[in-house]
């Protein structure tokens, strides 16, 4: 693809497939798609037609809504995951099909539909919801028909690629999930039934607390976010292998270095878990600034085990039950300091616990 030099006027991409020179087309919506409604299908027998909804695939159904390859998008509930619809199919009445009309690439349009930011058309104050009448007034710019066939083709190809890979990952985190459960002592035992070769030695059973240290950070208030400056993470943005969702809250730099001064802040390996809502998420601290909500996650530091053996630990196996077994409440379970620090933990020898690197690389 071949890169527009920036004087020219911006009717076209910066980034274009050689052998097209021609303007793109700005255009409405309705004026390439036709949107159409899903439909009950209760009344329909079961049998080989998929019917969609929102979420994807529901059942089978012995009739067919549409005969046409079209694309799927949320009319309630989730409206901003589109994505192909092969024929024959049904779709359900939270789901609309759109068709695109004569001389409309249906790939293209498909990758039309998914760099739209469609909650910003979001019409309702309760469930997400989208109309026919907003999407047909929606503009897009629109290429000669070769052309589009061009980007069609180019993004399908990344699709399935990204697919192909998503499934061998897929595949990796469950053979990862059944080694650990594997390679960590049962309960009453001295060694795993799966070890790395060249290790005999009996494990140690130990106290979380006597193996590191266990805290959580200084309150912040709501008068200290600002609109730009050091992250501040709370449980929501913390998954297990990172750090995930769009960053919402943030401390000046100045809040961040007074915080450090006084009392410390997480440093380059220490272990963060989340303590409510979905427990026993954990993320590897890494060199980035940031600062943290106290009671939302528990830091574990000063660790005088190899970080990588504690984090795939409790990751996955015994070691991920008893951390979620430690949970105190009965309506919302929430992890604490206190209870953490009486986890029981299964050791090897310092040499065999760096292998345990190795496993992080799967996430």
């Amino acid at each position: 693809m071949a890169k527009i030099d920036d004087s020219v006027k911006k009717k076209v991409p910066e980034l274009r497939f050689p052998g097209f020179t021609d303007d793109w087309e700005e255009r409405k919506f309705a004026d390439f798609i036709d949107v159409k409604s899903g439909k009950d299908y209760k009344h329909l027998n079961s049998g080989s037609i998929p019917v969609y909804g929102t979420g994807g695939y529901m059942l089978s159904v012995d009739r067919a809504l549409s005969d046409i390859d079209a694309i799927g998008i949320g009319r309630k509930g989730t409206i901003d995951k589109p994505y192909l619809l092969k024929a024959p199919f049904w779709t359900v009445d939270t789901l609309f099909y759109a068709v695109p009309k004569q001389n409309i690439d249906l790939q293209f349009s498909l990758s039309i539909f998914k760099k739209i930011n469609w909650k910003k058309f979001d019409e309702s104050t309760g469930v997400p919801s989208l109309s026919k009448t907003v999407i047909n007034s929606v503009g897009a710019s629109v290429p000669s028909y070769e052309e589009q066939q061009k980007i069609g083709s180019f993004f399908q190809q990344l699709d399935e690629t990204i697919a192909l890979h998503q499934r061998k990952l897929d595949l990796l985190k469950e053979q990862k999930k059944g080694y650990l459960q594997k390679m960590f002592p049962k309960n009453g035992e001295k060694v795993p039934e799966l070890r790395f070769t060249g290790f005999a030695d009996d494990w140690e059973e130990r106290k979380l607390g006597e193996v590191a240290t266990l805290s959580s950070s200084k309150r912040i208030h709501l008068s200290d976010y600002v609109t730009e400056g050091i992250p501040f993470y709370r449980g929501g943005e913390i998954s297990t292998g990172g750090i995930t969702g769009n960053q919402e809250l943030f401390i000046s730099q100045e809040k961040f270095d007074e915080i450090k001064e006084k009392y410390g802040v997480p440093s380059e390996g220490d272990i963060l878990v989340t303590a409510v809502g979905t427990l026993g998420n954990l993320w590897k601290v890494d060199s980035r600034r940031f600062y943290y909500k106290d009671g939302n996650l528990i830091q574990i530091s000063k660790m005088q085990v190899n970080s990588d053996y504690l984090l795939t630990y409790f990751t996955g196996g015994i070691g991920k039950k008893r951390l979620l077994d430690s949970a105190a409440g009965s309506n919302q379970k929430a992890l604490t300091m206190v209870k953490m620090r009486e986890i029981t933990v299964d050791f090897p020898s310092e040499d065999e616990q760096k292998n345990w690197s190795l496993l992080q690389v799967i996430r």
